[in-house]
């Protein structure tokens, strides 16, 4: 049965808001005109159509450019927990395990449970997603950062089953600049810019940082560059848009600490028992958008875009420290049509292709140690050496129907994916010699070279039904789907030589309210989503997809001005996450368990108060409830709450001053926890209390 958390403090301010702003909803229209408007409004586009979302029948929540400022953030995770429904698990340095509307992504391909973007270019291509990917966006330095809730397959494709992120750089063409500093606990040193230069129809511009953290733990600093260029010309009835991303990143990884609690213990908890475990990484990206006004209000855009990536990390956390070299070279383009078919009715549609060459190289260089099994099984050298060509071609279309009270659209999207994969290896469970391993055979299992093909159709049905000119209610279905990844159907191990999988799918129905009034505005969902050919790694461990899992929940996002001086903000979010399928784990059948690394209830709160004009501070409380680190639910972590203070000083209309100070009550908590049979309780441990100070000058 699945195991709500006992009700406390932050359980009772989640109901309480909850039936404040359904109060609200039928008292503001006569009161609200004596509050300011004073929060920030942020128009989204993150369903692709580039327009106004607030009436679609959906849920996009966006962060803006005035918190991102506020917060300075040093990993995306800040910012994610201003998103109701969204969690993000960190790691060490810039790793993370993401979570939307789900437990926690983790496996060999669970990363295609979520498509990322930037500018709305995803950052992987379909077949090749990492569960750090986000690190390859420059959110650090956004102008907004976007989440689409719920299966968004029908416009966005493979991998966007529980939604899209989708971040927003600057139009820095518009002229304009900002230099920053920022300097915090541990050795943690960025220097930012953001510069542009316009010209009669056009303008070119920058926005760059470079961060030096030296890290809490043993081992674990961080090097990292990110830089957008940006370049735009209008002529006529033509808009070109220009812009290319690279970022690099040197870390050293410190992992897991293991033992119950061990969290707890200063000492363990800033200690690094693999000290020499990295991760490098880089990624390119470049892509030129060309947008034509047409007759009738008709528009018509195309966007080619390039991805240029290479990764290599030491797999410290397996038997014999293998390392992995992966990369992946593409080149893609997005189109989309808007045609005005009357003054109701609207078609969006367009095509999308993409082909991806990637390879893949994990090696040991040193026999493996341990006990007679591993030393046997896990033998030095290649361990896999293939490399796949992808290719994918799409096409989608989205009718919208309008009147003075209702909204209707309806979306279908049919893709076709192809893998092409040359194994460079022998085939089977051999040395990379051909000579066999003992005790059955070796752990890592290659595929011979293969073709393999998926075809997958969405659809979404939505409708918004404007109550009045504050209040809205809506609806909607959708399905969404992911192919596998190439790591699921080509990194094999044991006897499987064969990856026999299909789509996974995800069936999704949803309904809320929305009330927008000066002084407020609220966000009500409610969802209940089933997931079928869930791909997982069984106890024989061979990849299979016969899992399902259903996932329900209740969300409430809201931004209240209550005076001149005072403001509120808050996500929360109550859900189940259960596995629906038959598994015998331990001699326990999880079927029925909460799935793992699954909070029932995740709540962020902010309350900003503004002393002057130019000066601000920022209390926030965020809650992480407890959660099973298990299929088995036989373990647990017991969450926690942190409590973050951030404040800026105004001096000039040029010169703005920050102070941080995160952890503010110095608790000991575990950014992840998990438990495995072979090593116990793990954990993430969270850093204490911590400070950063910043300038930034802007012209």
């Amino acid at each position: 049965m699945t195991k709500f958390p006992q009700t406390g403090w932050l359980h009772a301010v989640t109901i309480l808001s909850c039936v404040i702003a359904v109060t609200f909803s039928a008292s503001l229209p006569t009161a609200a005109a004596e509050l300011p408007a004073d929060i920030e409004r942020i128009t989204t586009t993150g369903s692709r159509t580039g327009k106004d979302n607030n009436d679609a029948p959906l849920v996009i929540s966006a962060v803006g450019q005035q918190d991102i400022n506020l917060v300075s953030p040093t990993h995306i995770e800040e910012v994610l927990k201003f998103i109701a429904g969204a969690q993000v698990q960190r790691g060490n340095g810039q790793e993370y395990l993401p979570a939307l509307r789900s437990q926690v992504f983790s496996g060999a391909g669970a990363c295609g449970g979520l498509l990322t973007a930037e500018d709305g270019i995803p950052l992987r291509a379909a077949g090749f997603c990492n569960i750090n990917e986000l690190f390859e966006a420059h959110a650090e330095m956004a102008e907004r950062v976007e989440v689409l809730k719920g299966p968004g397959s029908a416009l966005y494709g493979s991998n966007a089953v529980h939604g899209v992120v989708n971040v927003i750089t600057p139009d820095t063409t518009e002229g304009g600049g900002l230099l920053g500093y920022d300097y915090g606990s541990y050795g943690y040193n960025r220097m930012k810019l953001r510069s542009g230069y316009q010209y009669g129809d056009g303008g070119i511009g920058v926005n760059a940082s470079v961060t030096r953290d030296n890290g809490y733990r043993v081992a674990e600093g961080v090097d990292q560059e990110k830089l957008n260029l940006r370049h735009e010309h209008a002529f006529s009835s033509l808009t070109l848009t220009t812009g290319l991303t690279y970022t690099n990143l040197e870390q050293e990884t410190a992992g897991y600490i293991s033992g119950t609690d061990a969290y707890k213990d200063a000492q363990l908890a800033q200690g690094n028992e693999n000290p020499e475990a990295f991760r490098n990484a880089s990624s390119l990206r470049l892509w030129s958008k060309a947008l034509w006004q047409l007759e009738g209000g008709d528009t018509l855009s195309v966007t080619p875009y390039i991805r240029d990536q290479d990764m290599e990390f030491l797999m410290h956390f397996l038997p014999g420290q293998p390392t992995e070299e992966n990369s992946q070279q593409g080149v893609g383009v997005q189109s989309l049509w808007t045609h005005n078919v009357s003054a109701s009715v609207t078609l969006n549609a367009g095509i999308d292709a993409e082909h991806t060459e990637g390879s893949l190289l994990q090696y040991q260089e040193q026999p493996t140690t341990g006990s007679a099994f591993l030393v046997a099984t896990i033998p030095a050298g290649k361990h896999y050496d293939y490399d796949v060509d992808a290719s994918l071609i799409a096409a989608f279309s989205e009718l919208v129907w309008r009147n003075d009270s209702w909204l209707l659209s309806a979306g279908l999207r049919y893709e076709y994916i192809h893998y092409d994969y040359t194994n460079n290896m022998n085939s089977g469970r051999l040395r990379e010699d051909g000579t066999t391993c003992g005790m059955g055979g070796c752990r890592y299992s290659r595929p011979p070279s293969s073709k393999n093909s998926f075809t997958n159709a969405s659809q979404k049905l939505g409708a918004t039904y404007l109550y009045s000119d504050t209040t809205q209610f809506y609806a909607n279905y959708s399905l969404g789907y992911r192919a596998p990844q190439a790591t699921e159907l080509y990194r094999l191990q044991r006897a499987q030589q064969v990856a026999d999988l299909n789509s996974e799918e995800a069936r999704n129905v949803e309904f809320g309210v929305k009330g927008n009034y000066p002084g407020l505005s609220y966000t009500i969902a409610a969802y209940y989503m089933d997931k079928d050919n869930f791909i997982f790694r069984d106890s024989n461990f061979f990849n299979v997809n016969d899992g399902q899992s259903r996932h329900i929940g209740v969300e409430l996002e809201l931004r209240w001005q209550a005076s001149q001086r005072l403001d509120v903000a808050l996500a929360a979010t109550m859900a189940s996450h259960t596995y629906r399928y038959n598994q015998e784990l331990g001699g326990v059948n999880i079927n029925g368990n909460d799935i793992d690394t699954a909070p029932n209830t995740i709540a962020d709160v902010r309350i900003g108060y503004n002393f002057t004009p130019q000066v601000r501070a920022e209390l926030e409380l965020n809650h992480v409830g407890e959660y099973y680190t298990d299929p088995e639910n036989l373990h647990e972590y017991e969450g926690h709450e942190l409590v973050n203070l951030r404040s800026s000083w105004q001096l000039t209309p040029e010169l703005t001053l920050y102070a941080r100070v995160n952890n503010l009550l110095d608790t000991a908590y575990a950014e992840r926890a998990d438990f495995t049979s072979f090593g116990g309780d793990r954990y993430f441990p969270g850093r204490p209390r911590n400070y950063m100070l910043s300038a930034t000058y802007s012209w």
